[in-house]
């Protein structure tokens, strides 16, 4: 395998860290990230476009972290297409995002949640007030802007790619 644990702690309703995380069926908040080029990415602008693959991670350079972009790297062509766009959101600066990319060999969007600290991955329920970064979450978010897929695991905790491309592909068949 890559490295990530196929624990999964389901988004169902409940919350994670006592943190209420958004739902399957709710409008996903919209933001304005700067990826690792320095570039913005604004989530509305995909709608009716494309769906999104939202990712929160805690940091880059870790483990876990760099075992599941891999695996989203490693098989980009499910995670980016006509169908769909990945982007993966920590904490991190856009200049330590800009070093891990090139590092990793990341060609999707790695967006910074630098300042306000964190406050989009606070919209979506995921934030960790006590460790300052983001639990990791993910959300797949259809071209009308609502929450299609939603888990969400403790930093520990790695998630399951695989699902992920499931998800895409259920998403796009209709």
């Amino acid at each position: 395998m890559h490295g990530w644990s196929a624990v999964a702690a389901e988004a169902s309703g409940d919350t994670v860290g006592g943190i209420r995380v958004i739902q399957v069926g709710e409008q996903a908040p919209d933001f304005v990230l700067r990826d690792q080029n320095n570039e913005e990415f604004t989530l509305s602008s995909q709608r009716g476009r494309s769906a999104v693959l939202v990712v929160f991670y805690p940091l880059a350079f870790t483990g876990i972290c760099t075992g599941e972009l891999c695996a989203i790297r490693d098989d980009l062509g499910a995670f980016r297409s006509e169908d769909v766009q990945t982007v993966a959101i920590s904490v991190d600066s856009v200049y330590a995002h800009k070093i891990w990319g090139e590092r990793e060999g990341f060609d999707f969007p790695l967006l910074s949640d630098f300042w306000p600290h964190g406050g989009v991955a606070q919209r979506y329920g995921v934030f960790n007030e006590q460790l300052g970064y983001a639990n990791r979450g993910t959300f797949l978010v259809d071209r009308d802007g609502l929450v299609r897929f939603a888990e969400a695991n403790r930093p520990g905790i790695g998630r399951d790619p695989h699902r992920w491309r499931v998800e895409i592909k259920a998403l796009a068949a209709g």
